[in-house]
């Protein structure tokens, strides 16, 4: 028998929900009342105690509150990096990261099961692109995660599997909720948006006035190699790219990110530090380098120490801000898409 859903509360907008209270002739605050209640973390409809019961069971008729479950969590014992495995609805797996800081705990969310970019140093491409994730989902990561540790989550990087602007409407859509006063009231300058380059969804997303920080993947500043790493390059050269980043630069007054992946002999030369410092020149930005992780494609080894700290020192010179990204979580695997791929494997 196939399985019945119902459409899920859980996810909709305060304009959704009161449209529902219309529909069914409720008095206007009833919508008002149905949306706190959702965003507040309750389970069930039934615990919604200031609706009447006939107005919650008409609710029920159609509707359900349905949070993604988890299925599998690993912790690293040093630093208490937490990767969970999470099941939908429709029985797809997906994956969130807990990154545990002095200055408070970052949740890493997927915006896609799978993904269809096929960068050569991700795991999250395995399988190919099953579904975009809707806005409920992106946001039932928080929830799941903060009810699981009892601990807030104050910051969001939406870098785990899939790519973020390939699925724009729920994104936009997941960045209003999370960020509303009446669910989690996130501010957006504490939200990161992490994307392969889609030139023109970054010029949509300056003019959407979500405010959030951008990061964008680049990893060469040479076109032809970034097309070899990156598939998703070959739609969006360097230079709309650049066109791209210096308009959401102009439009939201941030600062806009640039994650270099550094390769050993593939990306990491003394002239790719000089042309990435030329590509990056004047615009407001950080390069946050990063030593990949192995497991995700165990025929590319990550730049030693030495060729980490001399790239920085190429950027550096230029008067590009420069980091190195301390490393979390290798040893439990949590790039993205390898804790799934391994529950199947163990399956």
């Amino acid at each position: 028998m196939d399985k019945i859903y119902k459409k899920n509360l859980f996810g909709l907008s305060i304009d959704e929900i009161q449209t529902i209270a219309d529909e069914n002739g409720w008095p206007s605050y009833r919508g008002a009342q149905i949306f706190r209640w959702v965003y507040q973390g309750v389970a069930d409809i039934d615990e919604m105690s200031n609706l009447p019961l006939s107005a919650r069971e008409a609710l029920k008729k159609q509707y359900q509150i349905f949070h993604l479950q988890i299925i599998k969590k690993i912790e690293e014992k040093k630093t208490k990096t937490t990767k969970y495995l999470l099941r939908t609805e429709d029985d797809l797996l997906i994956e969130a990261v807990l990154l545990r800081y002095r200055h408070g705990n970052s949740l890493c969310v997927s915006s896609q099961a799978g993904c269809s970019m096929a960068c050569v140093f991700c795991a999250s491409a395995t399988g190919g692109l099953k579904r975009n994730l809707s806005a409920a989902e992106m946001l039932s990561q928080v929830y799941v995660v903060e009810r699981d540790t009892g601990q807030k989550i104050s910051n969001v990087v939406m870098m785990g599997s899939g790519e973020p602007l390939d699925n724009y409407e729920n994104t936009i859509g997941f960045l209003n909720l999370i960020s509303d006063k009446d669910t989690r009231n996130l501010s957006k300058r504490n939200i990161t948006l992490s994307t392969c380059g889609i030139a023109d969804k970054i010029v949509l997303l300056a003019d959407s006035k979500t405010g959030v920080n951008l990061s964008v993947s680049l990893h060469s500043p040479f076109q032809d190699q970034r097309e070899m790493m990156m598939p998703v390059a070959k739609n969006f050269p360097l230079e709309k790219l650049m066109e791209a980043c210096s308009y959401y630069v102009q439009k939201t007054k941030r600062r806009i990110t640039f994650e270099y992946a550094l390769i050993a002999g593939v990306n990491d030369t003394l002239g790719h530090g000089q042309a990435l410092a030329q590509l990056l020149r004047g615009l407001n930005c950080l390069v946050n380098l990063i030593p990949i992780n192995q497991a995700s494609n165990p025929t590319l080894k990550s730049s030693n120490d030495e060729a980490i700290a001399a790239f920085a020192e190429i950027l550096t010179k230029k008067h590009i801000n420069t980091t190195v990204r301390r490393t979390l979580g290798s040893s439990i695997n949590a790039a993205c898409g390898q804790l799934k791929s391994g529950f199947y494997k163990e399956v």
